[in-house]
């Protein structure tokens, strides 16, 4: 890969000149070629009907590289999963690189082509993006902001929309990719073969979408994790959720952690997890839909929607008692996104 004489980024690759173009060239546009991109316009030529959403992230994790993903699959998959939990096809992104000066080549190189992989899984395109090479000790490495847009195939999903009586389902085991950025710090090394949870969910919700499945409500528990959606949906529909603290799929490794550090899973990010509200007679249906899906075979109704306790999570202990589940205070696990 010519950029490619040089192992390291230089400032000369965010310059303007032969070494950025090469850069974009044999780097960005090989492993995200389409025609829209490669028309190298100063603005995408798009061709949107209907409603459409757009949404952004800047993902700026610590490690770049963690078990099961990376900064680019995380980028790639954050902003598509936004997308999808409104019930959008995800078609078109922009992806923006901030590097710094010193940067191994080849690592830039492994980022870039996990973001074409993931790409791939949800059939969206990046068709726009920008390069910026800042001074060594300016930033951490490498920044990434993805932007997204995508057709909505089914309006009216919302945080307002909770109605009494509809089931909560989580669509696997939670907080796994929290524990596993935690794991990943070089002061936390730690024996375990747990993996991030980092995933495109765009072709299980395009499941649920097919089969005329009514949602209510979705959302993937990222930073925040599980009691964030839930409070702030409950607050967002002045309605009660109540959820079962047996119910919910938490993996031995996670749940070690856990108790190890005095967290709770609840409050741990996840990066390939969503949370769904829908009514009670439909929720078998979902279930059995998203099993099909290798990593949602731990899909499960975890609690439901009611007129008390409005604004507020109610979580049952395995012991009977009843507590509030608040939103998460401070700040447990800085750069996991």
């Amino acid at each position: 890969m010519p950029a490619n004489k040089y192992q390291q980024v230089q400032l000369s690759h965010g310059g303007g000149g032969k070494e950025m173009n090469s850069l974009i060239t044999d780097m960005f546009f090989k492993a995200f070629s389409n025609p829209i991109l490669e028309s190298q316009e100063d603005a995408a030529d798009l061709n949107l009907t209907g409603h459409c959403a757009f949404t952004t992230d800047s993902f700026t994790v610590e490690p770049l590289f963690f078990a099961g993903g990376d900064i680019g699959k995380l980028a790639v998959a954050g902003t598509v999963n936004d997308l999808a939990m409104m019930a959008a096809q995800p078609e078109y992104l922009s992806c923006s690189f901030i590097i710094e000066e010193g940067f191994a080549i080849k690592d830039l190189n492994t980022i870039v082509q996990s973001m074409a992989a993931e790409l791939h899984k949800s059939g969206a395109r990046i068709v726009c993006g920008d390069t910026k090479v800042v001074p060594k000790g300016c930033a951490d490495g490498i920044f990434i902001n993805t932007s997204g847009v995508g057709r909505i195939l089914k309006p009216g999903i919302s945080v307002k929309n909770l109605q009494q009586g509809d089931a909560i389902i989580v669509s696997r085991d939670i907080g796994r990719h929290g524990a596993a950025i935690l794991m990943a710090r070089d002061s936390l090394c730690l024996e375990s073969e747990l993996t991030s949870d980092c995933a495109t969910l765009w072709p299980i919700v395009e499941q649920l979408i097919a089969a005329n499945i009514e949602i209510h409500a979705m959302r993937d528990a990222t930073r925040g994790g599980l009691s964030a959606v839930l409070n702030e949906w409950a607050n967002a529909s002045a309605a009660g959720i109540e959820v079962d603290e047996k119910l919910i799929p938490i993996s031995p490794q996670v749940q070690g952690l856990c108790e190890l550090y005095g967290f709770e899973a609840f409050d741990l990010a996840n990066e390939g997890t969503f949370i769904m509200a829908l009514p009670q007679e439909r929720a078998e249906q979902a279930l059995t839909i998203m099993k099909q899906y290798c990593h949602c075979d731990q899909a499960c109704i975890i609690g439901n929607v009611t007129n008390q306790h409005l604004g507020k999570v109610v979580l049952t202990t395995p012991w009977g008692s009843s507590r509030y589940l608040d939103v998460p205070q401070g700040e447990l696990l800085p750069r996991i996104c």
